[in-house]
């Protein structure tokens, strides 16, 4: 089926009857996006959500050096946006860009709103997604403050298997917070440790 992976979220995790999946469709667009491309910039109101169903983007933002932090990575899968854009009207400090051709499925504002009406348990559902995202935020930044390089690196494994082979390995870098030239003494120093065991 098309869109498979869109299909099953709305119907596994939001509840939506697969036979009633049609009636969604007019809440939502599909976006072929190309490699670099950039669907938000900084200094532009979001008003969607970005589903991809099959490729790799990610968020991130530019320091007054012109230095880029990666804020988060999402493959095939996992929904990306900036929601403070969102949810406040605000102008976004954020970036998010293909790392790899994508197809990306596009709600904009009001989809969920929209879908609650017809299904009236999709409200809830995506309100116990929203607060999983702050806590996943939240753990993170907490980690960046707290954990050692070693120690981010292998919760990064566990949160995006396989990734290491799709992203540039300066990117990775960023996301956990240091050089990558660090990262690839955390890595030399695990495969060490693996090969002594």
């Amino acid at each position: 089926m098309e869109y498979q992976n869109f299909r099953n979220h709305l119907s596994q995790i939001l509840g939506v009857p697969i036979a009633s999946l049609e009636v969604c469709s007019t809440f939502y667009e599909i976006k072929e996006v190309k490699k670099n491309e950039i669907i938000l910039r900084e200094g532009e109101i979001s008003d969607s959500t970005f589903f991809v169903e099959k490729g790799l983007l990610r968020m991130y933002s530019i320091d007054k050096a012109g230095k880029e932090h990666v804020i988060q990575f999402a493959p095939e899968n996992w929904i990306i946006s900036d929601t403070t854009s969102q949810l406040l009207n605000e102008k976004s400090r954020f970036y998010i860009e293909a790392i790899e051709e994508s197809t990306v499925v596009i709600t904009k504002e009001g989809f969920f709103e929209n879908l609650s009406k017809i299904y009236p348990d999709v409200a809830e559902k995506n309100q116990r997604l929203m607060f999983n995202h702050i806590k996943s935020l939240q753990n993170r930044v907490n980690a960046l403050i707290s954990t050692t390089a070693e120690e981010r690196y292998m919760d990064f494994l566990k949160k995006y298997p396989n990734l290491m082979l799709r992203a540039p390995q300066w990117m990775v870098a960023s996301y956990l917070g240091i050089t990558p030239e660090s990262l690839s003494r955390v890595r030399k120093e695990l495969a060490k440790k693996k090969f002594e065991i």
